[in-house]
């Protein structure tokens, strides 16, 4: 039966290469590289509308040229939706995997206990992967957007204000509070919008909109670079389609010009 491999070598995403310059998932019975001993695979689920869905790691160097690797990120150009998805779980349950060896009770070894939990061989203790939460808010002001540059954007596009969530506090606060933090204006009307899975390393992004309710804008210099509110019709560059913060940006955007 043919099978999805979603293979990652050094978080590069494997795809088969094509005669046409298309890209895709390596859908085969067997894996598309050798399989050694030591090779964890991991069967995921749900599946995919027509085939079981697998994945596991490999070390480089890639030596077969009907297979490029690629970032994450970059596979979208070239995957359907509902397989960059996939992918970004995949290197989720990856880099979960990785990064849960020991126990934190006991410091025994963690076994897979079922496809998406572990328990601890000495102790018992079950773990599942952990999702790291976060929020992002579109800021608006009649007809301007406040957007800022953070110091740890590799291109200078300008995004939304985006933070993680702390312990004790609901979404809406915690997007007042870094709203505050990162530039020093309180919001009003604060609203959700949608969520997305953020595979980068293990996030969940949870978009939101919101109007300035005052406040001096000051920019918080230790994590944000440059930042400033733009009229709707004269904005800088943005974050590419994949994010979350586009899509927030292109709905308001529709909204302003009717």
């Amino acid at each position: 039966m043919k099978k999805y491999w979603f293979v990652f070598c050094q978080n590069e995403l494997l795809l088969e290469r094509h005669a046409d310059g298309t890209y895709s998932i390596p859908y085969q019975e067997e894996p598309p590289t050798t399989i050694h001993p030591w090779t964890k695979i991991h069967h995921i689920s749900p599946p995919l509308s027509d085939g079981e869905v697998e994945t596991y790691q490999i070390m480089p160097p890639m030596t077969d040229t009907r297979y490029v690797t690629m970032p994450l990120r970059t596979s979208y150009q070239h995957l359907p939706m509902e397989e960059y998805l996939k992918a970004g779980k995949c290197q989720e349950i990856l880099y979960w995997d990785a990064n849960t060896k020991y126990c934190g009770v006991c410091g025994g070894m963690m076994r897979l206990h079922t496809d998406i939990s572990k328990r601890c061989e000495q102790c018992g203790k079950e773990v599942w992967p952990q999702l790291a939460t976060a929020v992002i808010c579109l800021i608006s002001r009649g007809d301007e957007v406040l957007l800022i540059r953070a110091n740890n954007f590799k291109r200078k596009f300008f995004g939304l204000v985006a933070g993680f969530v702390e312990t004790g506090e609901t979404l809406e606060e915690a997007v007042a509070r870094e709203a505050m933090e990162e530039t020093g204006i309180r919001l009003k009307n604060i609203r959700y919008h949608s969520s997305q899975p953020w595979p980068y390393p293990c996030g969940l992004m949870v978009g939101f909109y919101a109007e300035y309710d005052g406040g001096e804008l000051h920019l918080q210099r230790s994590e944000i670079a440059d930042g400033g509110w733009f009229h709707y019709r004269s904005l800088p560059e943005i974050p590419e389609k994949l994010s979350i913060a586009r899509q927030l940006i292109d709905h308001w955007l529709e909204e302003k010009k009717g």
